[in-house]
């Protein structure tokens, strides 16, 4: 009796001795002969517990661990919550945007509205973030998940195209960061390093832009340098830049409560609302031209009572009522205290008195795509979550928390504003009404510089974070080698730094800071990320309705339904900020996809829009099931059946061009071949063939499936696959093959017997059947026909297949400039001319042009030529067949061909000689010559007999293709 149970192994002290490892090897001696493919789970779970974080763009760790790539030793990550997200998050979202243009935005939009952008723009990122936690806590995510999180969910089109353009938000926002510094720097900090000054007022305007070109490159080189230098230089000021932006947020909070124990700070320059009736004063000196009630003096002032009144009365002041509705202005326009009357002038003020002018037109629309920028920033969390203790519960509630204080503190900030500082000054946006203070400084305690200098440093702290982040980003996706033009930005110094990404990063950043204005930069950003959060909320979305396998995210608080308005959201603020930019930012990643499509390295990384796209199928395929296509709709749906020479070579790959022009790209291709031997031993032959399958269909640009079967026969191997080919409704109902070559010659007669096996297959299958004769001489793909005819000999009907093959080949370049005749046969009881004008109206009703010909065949006397062809053919089958029988069956098989030869086979070479000479005669010509096939015999003793038949038919054409139908209509009169 055989047993399970190993020897023991004895030690030399008399010990049970066995060695751990075989020990524990006998015990699972099941599976020993798999080890090397199906490792133990005792060493694959080590592995798996210590995962480290890859650096971002590395690639996967499933292809490291395969090729058993050694990882250099990392030290483990120890940031928390606090440190790695929310405070990176605080200082990202907290920036110019809210020192520079927040009062302004209150002052143009009121309170109501301003409170409205500020609350979508927060709602939107908040959604994006509930989304993006779904995401990050759905697996390990690589350091500097943004961009993995994208690609690994929508796959590498979407992937890169969304990647580059969160990384050109990131760029520009860098540009936009470094502009916002240099107005603080040359407007409120050092007003005497302007380089550029103008004489006039016309040209102040022209001369700060300038000023902002030369100081943002000069700003943009030394940034750049200190990024390359060395990032830890970059991350020792982060927690100062941070320090700035939340001491300069507090003197905010401080200086409205102090306001409201004081009667009003900072004056204005001017109220310019009622008929002037005072005295003079100090501001009489800067409208008239001398101290005198009589001297002559601006025609507005004239009409305007300019007086100094408060411009921070404070929260007990009770101005937050004039602030709660917007004002909107035009260019040019004065600003005024929106709650007195305005005077109406005949002329415009002129500016080179000290009026405040508007120098943009505003709308809600221009103010939301201006202020988005202020919250965008979500992502600095996810970026270092190689760097994150515990990631998937760091990264959901940092970031929420972090957007959740952002958003209380700007929807405070636009209550405070509204209720603590004057509308008009509000509306100031360079701060000329209040002695050219920063707006926001003039709430600052105990002193507008706190702002004006924590403002300047925290914006180009955020400017370096920008120039930080955005090269690794660019690296991460030249690594992954999506788009082959990147590749070079994957490279870097040997500490892996992105020198050629910074490099380009300068480049790009210098194209926003040469625009040099801050109001027209922050849209353009705005448009990128908006891109960014759309498809975000698009990936978690689009996992959760598939209910991918894989989707099992830790963070529990998400819905499809959030990630959907979220995606809403975004798309509506693309188009409210900036029509034009969202089209132009659509279009730019548009571009981008199509590239990775058609050119980019492929990757399959089990993405959603693969998922979605299976789901897509599976439904189109449940829909086609509900019944058959109605004549209507009917196309070729081919399996081209292709034969492998010995070294597994495609012998007629002319045979898939010919596929290509009927089909144009459209409907379903199935390229088979089938294999002769044992599928166990011929397994890898198999997959080389469908090799040779893939890429020949890729070199005549055919779209569609291979499929190549191992069977035992060739004629087994090709019943099997007419049968199995396709999937529910989506099959094949046409079947190409070649005509089989030299079959006369050969010694083999299997060949044209596998032929003739597959002409009867397709018929019980109710299958159409093309075969291309002298396919070899067949036109290429680069070969158009200049001209000439496709020639349709309809002998029987067949459905309609002769009238709709030539239609569709017509639709390929290579056989459009080919005119169509159809040609029909007339016996002698016929009325051809009757059927010329039935033929001539039918194809009226099917829509198709062709010239109608109605041959006529009156003479049905049998031809000595005739006689001669049939004996021949008779005497070849017989010496063949005798060669293969016994005595006795050879006199039988004498007998058999005796009578053959005095009925049937004579009337079928008959009728073969007969239309030879009809079609050679009218078509000896043609580019292509489309003929009924005839059926194969019943009796399969005839088969040699009916190849012959078809040979002769087929006699003295150039190109021949001989078409059978399958039995049903498949064209239509009726639209």
């Amino acid at each position: 009796e055989d047993h399970f149970f190993a020897s023991p192994v004895w030690s030399s002290d008399g010990g049970h001795g066995v060695d751990d490892d075989d020990f524990y090897d006998r015990n699972l001696a099941l599976f020993e002969e798999e080890m090397d493919t199906r490792p133990k789970v005792s060493s694959l779970l080590n592995r798996l517990a210590n995962y480290t974080n890859l650096t971002q763009g590395a690639r996967e760790h499933e292809e490291a661990e395969s090729i058993g790539e050694k990882r250099k030793a990392h030290k483990s990550p120890q940031m928390g919550t606090f440190m790695g997200v929310y405070l990176p998050c605080l200082q990202n979202i907290f920036g110019v945007i809210l020192f520079l243009r927040l009062t302004w935005v209150v002052g143009t939009a009121g309170v109501l509205q301003a409170l409205c952008i500020v609350f979508i723009c927060c709602c939107c990122t908040l959604l994006t973030a509930i989304s993006m936690s779904a995401i990050a806590t759905n697996g390990v995510v690589p350091a500097g998940g943004s961009y993995f999180m994208i690609s690994r969910s929508l796959g590498p089109e979407f992937g890169g195209a969304v990647g580059l353009c969160f990384y050109l938000g990131t760029t520009f926002a860098g540009a936009m960061y470094i502009l916002g510094a240099i107005e603080i720097l040359l407007m409120y900090i050092a007003p005497w390093a302007a380089i550029f000054v103008s004489g006039s007022p016309d040209g102040e305007g022209a001369a700060m832009l300038n000023n902002m070109r030369v100081y943002g490159s000069i700003f943009l080189l030394l940034m750049a340098l200190l990024v390359f230098v060395g990032v830890k230089y970059v991350n020792k000021l982060a927690s100062v830049f941070l320090a700035c932006v939340i001491i300069s947020i507090l003197s905010i909070y401080t200086g409205a409560l102090v306001s409201a124990f004081s009667n009003g700070t900072v004056p204005s320059t001017f109220d310019l609302s009622l008929p002037s009736s005072e005295a003079t004063t100090t501001l009489w000196l800067q409208f008239c031209e001398g101290p005198d009630l009589n001297a002559s003096c601006d025609y507005y002032f004239n009409l305007s009572n300019i007086s100094e009144i408060p411009g921070i009365p404070g929260l007990s002041s009770g101005v937050i009522t004039e602030n709660i509705w917007s004002v909107y202005l035009s260019k040019g326009d004065v600003l005024e205290k929106g709650s007195l009357p305005s005077p109406r002038p005949v002329h415009p003020p002129t500016n080179r008195l000290p009026y405040v002018f508007a120098d943009i037109t505003t709308s809600f629309t221009l103010l939301v795509g201006i202020f988005f920028p202020s919250v965008t920033g979500i992502m600095a969390g996810s970026n270092r979550s190689g760097d994150l203790k515990d990631a998937q519960r760091s990264i959901p509630i940092g970031t929420i928390m972090a957007i959740l204080t952002t958003s209380l503190v700007y929807l405070s900030s636009v209550v405070l504003f509204g209720a603590c500082i004057e509308g008009v000054v509000l509306r100031d946006k360079f701060g000329d009404s209040v002695k050219g203070n920063l707006v926001v400084g003039t709430l600052s305690w105990p002193s507008p510089w706190v702002i004006v200098i924590g403002s300047f440093f925290s914006t180009c702290g955020a400017g370096l974070q920008s120039l930080t982040g955005a090269p690794r980003l660019l690296q991460a996706i030249a690594k992954d080698n999506i788009i082959p033009f990147l590749r070079v930005f994957g490279h870097g110094k040997a500490n892996g730094e992105p020198t050629w990404a910074l490099l380009l990063t300068a480049l790009i950043a210098e194209l926003g800071i040469l625009i040099a204005s801050l109001d027209l930069v922050a849209p353009i950003l705005s448009m990128f990320f908006l891109m960014c959060y759309l498809f975000v909320n698009l990936a978690c979305a689009l996992q959760t309705l598939l209910r991918t396998p894989n989707w099992r995210p830790r963070f529990s608080y998400y819905h499809w339904t959030l990630s959907f308005l979220g995606m809403i959201i975004c798309l509506a603020l693309m188009f409210i900020s900036s029509w034009y930019y969202a089209i132009v930012a659509i279009v730019i990643a548009g571009m981008i996809y199509k590239y990775i499509e058609y050119h980019g390295a492929e990757k399959e990384w089990g993405d959603g829009i693969r998922g979605l796209s299976l789901s897509a199928a599976r439904y189109a395929l449940l829909r086609l099931e509900e019944g058959p296509p109605h004549t209507k709709n009917w196309r070729p749906q081919l399996l081209v059946l292709l034969k492998l020479d010995e070294d597994a070579y495609v012998k007629s790959p002319r045979l898939l061009t010919f596929a290509s022009q009927l089909k144009a790209g459209k409907g379903l291709t199935i390229v088979g071949t089938v294999i002769t031997g044992n599928y166990l031993h011929s397994y890898g032959e198999a997959l080389a063939a469908e090799q040779t399958l893939k890429h020949q269909m890729d070199k005549e640009k055919v779209k569609g499936f291979c499929q190549c079967i191992v069977a035992n026969k060739a004629r087994e191997g090709i019943s099997h696959m007419i049968q199995s080919s396709g999937l529910g409704g989506m099959r094949h109902n046409t079947v190409v093959m070649g005509w089989p070559l030299a079959w006369r010659q050969s010694e083999d007669p299997q060949s044209w017997k596998t032929f003739i096996n597959t002409v009867r297959v397709t018929t019980a299958a109710h299958l159409a059947l093309l075969v291309p004769k002298n396919i070899s001489l067949f036109p290429g793909n680069s070969e158009p026909c200049a001209e000439g005819y496709i020639d349709v000999w309809w002998i029987v009907h067949d459905g309609g297949m002769l009238m709709l093959l030539p239609f569709l080949l017509r639709q390929h370049k290579v056989w459009r400039k080919c005119a169509m005749r159809i040609f029909t046969v007339a016996q002698m009881e016929d009325n051809s001319i009757q059927m010329k004008k039935d033929l001539a109206t039918f194809l009226y009703h099917l829509r198709i042009e062709a010239d109608v010909e109605v041959v006529e065949m009156h003479n049905s006397d049998i031809s000595a030529y005739t006689y001669e062809r049939t004996l021949m053919m008779e005497q070849r089958s017989q010496m063949l067949r005798q060669m293969r029988l016994s005595k006795s069956d050879r006199e039988k098989e004498v007998q058999l061909a005796h009578n053959s030869l005095d009925h049937s086979n004579v009337r079928r070479m008959h009728t073969a000689v007969k239309l030879n000479e009809v079609i050679v005669n009218k078509s000896h010509d043609a580019r292509l010559v489309l003929l009924n096939m005839p059926g194969p015999p019943r009796n399969p003793a005839g088969d040699e007999n009916y190849m012959e038949f078809l040979e002769v038919l087929t006699e003295g054409l150039e190109r021949v293709l001989l078409v059978r139908g399958g039995g049903s209509e498949v064209i239509t009169i009726y639209s």
